[in-house]
């Protein structure tokens, strides 16, 4: 299963449009930050926060966490490396559980952003519909 690419235009169409599930995540996608210590001054709202320093030990509960959306979505800062690392960590922990061999699960889209935060602040950063605890003197 190859992961793809979702820039922040289509990702930010699919959360204004999607139907939610709980007050704060759409039911049809789900979101993965794997950002650090540099998750500090915003998030993408609905994201879920698994730091690339744990995530291959917590890629179970990610599993569990996310096995209902069918589309995954993973960002770190600027989705160049421990973004796409997560990915397709998280595609080969799906591989080796047999969960992609699964014929009664539907398959799961797998998803890096573009860009990452650093290029999606920029244009969201202050529409709270889409940013959670953005500090914008952090980012300019």
């Amino acid at each position: 299963m190859p992961v793809k690419v979702i820039d922040k235009h289509t990702l930010s169409s699919w959360m204004l449009s999607a139907p939610q599930s709980s007050a704060t995540r759409p039911s049809s996608f789900a979101i993965v930050d794997v950002r650090d210590d540099d998750f500090i001054g915003g998030h993408i709202v609905s994201a879920l926060h698994h730091p690339s320093s744990s995530f291959a030990s917590n890629l179970p509960y990610l599993q569990k966490e996310v096995e209902q959306h069918p589309a995954v979505i993973f960002h770190c800062a600027l989705s160049q490396q421990r973004g796409p690392t997560a990915a397709a960590m998280y595609t080969r922990y799906l591989e080796m559980t047999g969960d992609l061999q699964n014929s009664e699960k539907p398959q799961q889209e797998i998803y890096v952003l573009k860009g990452g935060f650093t290029e999606w602040q920029q244009d969201f950063g202050d529409d709270e519909r889409l940013t959670a605890d953005y500090d914008p003197t952090i980012w300019r």
